[in-house]
C-alpha cells in the first residue's frame, strides 16, 4: 500500500513540476524567445540546465512540512494521514490551476497556487484559526510589490539605454562605449545573486561587504575583457553566439546580455519554485516512512534533480503559449527591451530577497515587461492582456482554496470508504 501511495504522490508531484515549467519557467525565457535572442529549442536546453542547477545547488534540502509555514504541522501530530491527504490535494489543486492558466496563456504564480491550496485543506482540517493570516496578507502584498518593483527598475533601465544608445547619432559606437559598464552591471548582479542564493546550501557565511568587495573587481575585469568579445559578436561577418545571423549589431549586443540575465532568472526559479512541487512530495514521503509528522523534512537530492528536469520538460511540451504572452502579446519585444525586462527582474529579485520583501518571480517579470512597454507609450501595451493577467492573479488564491477543499473532502471520503 505504501508503494502505491508513494507512486501516486510521485506522479502528482511530477505533474505539478511540469505545470510549473509550462508557466513559471516559460516566463523566464519568454522575452528571450520573443526577441529572437533564442530559438525555442535553445531556450528549453538553457532553462533545463539553469533550472536543474538552481534546484540542486540552491534549492531547499530541508523544507517546512507545510508550504511557506502557513499552518503549524504539530496540529497534525495525531492524524498524519490528514496531512498526507492535504498534501495530495494541494499538489493536485495547484497543478490543475496552473494547467488551466497555461491553457489560456496566462502567467500565474505557482507559489501562490500551492499556498492557496494549503489554506484550503487547512480550513477543513484544522480550522481558520490555525492559518497564519499574516503570511497570507504578505503574499497578497506581493501582488503590488513584485510587479511595481520590476516595472520601475526595468522601465528606468530602458529609458536610459534607449536615449543613450538607440537615439544617439551612432548606436553601434554607443553600444561599444557602454558595453563595459553594462557587462559590469550584469556580472555583478549575477555574482551577488549566485553567492547569496547559490551558496546557501554550502553554509558559507559570506557577509554583504565581503561579497561586494569580491564582486566588483571580478565584474570590472569581465567588463573590460567582455568589450572585445562583444565587438567580435557585433561584426556582420561573425556568427553570433545568440541572436540570428541577420540581426543588427546592436541587437546582437543586447541578445548576449539578455540571455545571461535569463539564465539567472531560470536559476533563481529552480532555487525557489521547484520546492513548490517537491516540498509537499517530500512531506508525503516522510509521513509514509515514519507514520508521524515532522516540523521540517529533508528533500533528497534525487527529488530536487528530478523535479528540476520535470520543470524543464513542462516548458518543452506546454510552455510556448505563456512564452508568447510574455514575449509578444503584452508589448513588442526586441533584444534591448528584453534585456531591460530580464535585468530589471533579476535585480528586483536580488534586492527584494535581501530586504526580505515578499515577491513572486512571475509577477516581477510581468511587471518588468509592462514597465518597458509603458516607457514606449501607452499605445504600445495591450491593456486587454494585462487586464486578463491581473484577473488571473486575483483568482489564483480563491480558486485553489476552493478546489483543494473539494479534493481534500473527496480524498478523505475515499480513504474512509477504503479503510
Amino acid at each position: 500500500m505504501d508503494i502505491l501511495i508513494l507512486s501516486i504522490a510521485t506522479l502528482i508531484g511530477l505533474y505539478m513540476a511540469a505545470n510549473i515549467g509550462s508557466n513559471d519557467l516559460a516566463n523566464a525565457m519568454g522575452t528571450s524567445v520573443g526577441s529572437g535572442a533564442l530559438s525555442l529549442n535553445q531556450a528549453v536546453v538553457i532553462s533545463i540546465i539553469a533550472n536543474a542547477a538552481g534546484a540542486v545547488l540552491a534549492g531547499s534540502y530541508v523544507t517546512n512540512t507545510i508550504s511557506k509555514g502557513m499552518i503549524d504541522p504539530t496540529l497534525f501530530s495525531h492524524s498524519p494521514n490528514d496531512l498526507m491527504l492535504g498534501m495530495f490535494a494541494s499538489l493536485l489543486s495547484a497543478g490543475i490551476w496552473v494547467n488551466i492558466a497555461t491553457y489560456f496563456a496566462l502567467p500565474v504564480s505557482t507559489t501562490h497556487s500551492i499556498v492557496g491550496a494549503v489554506i484550503g485543506f487547512g480550513l477543513l482540517s484544522v480550522g481558520a484559526g490555525a492559518i497564519s493570516w499574516g503570511k497570507v496578507i504578505s503574499i497578497a502584498a506581493s501582488w503590488v510589490v513584485s510587479p511595481v518593483a520590476g516595472a520601475v527598475i526595468a522601465g528606468v533601465m530602458f529609458y536610459m539605454l534607449d536615449r543613450g544608445i538607440m537615439r544617439s547619432n551612432d548606436p553601434i559606437e554607443a553600444s561599444e562605449r557602454y558595453a563595459p559598464f553594462l557587462i559590469f552591471l550584469v556580472v555583478i548582479v549575477l555574482i551577488l545573486s549566485f553567492i547569496f542564493k547559490g551558496l546557501k546550501n554550502l553554509h558559507l557565511h559570506i557577509g554583504f561587504i565581503q561579497t561586494v568587495l569580491f564582486s566588483m573587481p571580478v565584474a570590472a575585469v569581465a567588463g573590460i575583457l567582455g568589450r572585445k568579445w562583444i565587438r567580435g559578436q557585433m561584426k556582420p561577418s561573425s556568427t553570433p553566439f545568440f541572436a540570428s545571423k541577420d540581426s543588427s549589431p546592436v541587437d546582437r549586443f543586447f541578445s548576449q546580455l539578455q540571455v545571461m540575465t535569463a539564465f539567472y532568472v531560470a536559476f533563481a526559479h529552480g532555487a525557489n519554485d521547484v520546492a513548490n512541487a517537491v516540498g509537499p512530495l517530500a512531506a508525503i514521503f516522510s509521513v509514509v516512512k515514519t507514520k508521524a509528522v515532522a516540523l521540517r523534512v529533508e528533500v533528497p537530492l534525487w527529488m530536487l534533480l528530478i523535479g528540476g528536469i520535470a520543470v524543464g520538460g513542462g516548458l518543452l511540451v506546454f510552455g510556448a503559449r505563456v512564452m508568447e504572452t510574455i514575449g509578444k502579446n503584452i508589448t513588442e519585444i526586441n533584444p534591448l527591451r528584453g534585456f531591460c525586462a530580464e535585468f530589471g527582474a533579476a535585480t528586483t529579485i536580488l534586492i527584494c530577497s535581501r530586504l526580505g520583501l515578499p515577491i513572486s518571480t512571475t509577477h516581477v517579470l510581468v511587471g518588468a515587461v509592462v514597465g518597458v512597454g509603458f516607457m514606449r507609450g501607452m499605445g504600445s501595451v495591450d491593456l486587454r492582456v494585462i487586464r486578463n493577467i491581473a484577473y488571473s492573479w486575483i483568482i489564483t488564491l480563491p480558486f485553489t482554496v476552493l478546489l483543494c477543499m473539494i479534493l481534500y473532502k473527496a480524498l478523505s471520503f475515499a480513504m474512509a470508504s477504503i479503510f
